[in-house]
């Protein structure tokens, strides 16, 4: 039989894959374990000291943001809370002015009502003089037209022309009931 040959033909005119050739096992189980171990010393020395620091840096920036952000809030409260009772007294302060306003205009609007009142009582003191002058001038002009009349009515109705005096007294008489 002929030599072997490390490469053996395969149907279809190729090779076999090199990983499944019997020939080739040993040394690449060595390779293997030579390739791990070589791995394992550059993880286990070099990268993975070097990601433990950085997740612990990590670690350590999250729980200083997270203290941080704490603190922070509590600070807001604190300012939230000022600020809301700041609020309320200045509503406080806000209803006491306009209470005392109210009073103040209240006050103003009474003095201002009282001092219409007594004008306007005035007024009408005056304007009830001025009618009581009026009406008695208006009822003596009414009494002597009164008077004439009367006197004008019997003269026609009886003839004859009743004295002044008379007819005064007589229209007097008839006003006064």
């Amino acid at each position: 039989m002929a030599a072997k040959n490390q490469h053996t033909e395969v149907p279809g005119g190729g090779h076999k894959f090199p990983p499944l050739q019997t020939e080739t096992y040993a040394s690449q189980l060595l390779w293997l374990a030579l390739t791990f171990v070589g791995l394992y010393l550059l993880m286990s020395r070099i990268a993975l000291p070097r990601i433990g620091s950085i997740i612990a840096d990590r670690r350590q920036r999250i729980e200083g943001d997270f203290a941080e952000a704490e603190r922070l809030k509590r600070e807001s409260d604190a300012a939230l809370a000022g600020y809301e009772k700041s609020l309320a007294d200045a509503r406080g302060r806000a209803q006491a002015l306009a209470a005392e306003t109210r009073q103040r205009e209240a006050k103003a609007a009474e003095s201002a009502r009282k001092a219409l009142d007594a004008k306007l009582n005035t007024q009408i003191a005056d304007a009830e003089k001025t009618i009581a002058a009026r009406r008695s001038a208006a009822m003596a002009n009414v009494q002597s037209i009164a008077v004439d009349a009367t006197g004008a009515i019997v003269q026609r109705l009886i003839g004859l022309a009743p004295t002044a005096r008379e007819v005064e007294t007589a229209v007097a008489d008839v006003l006064k009931r």
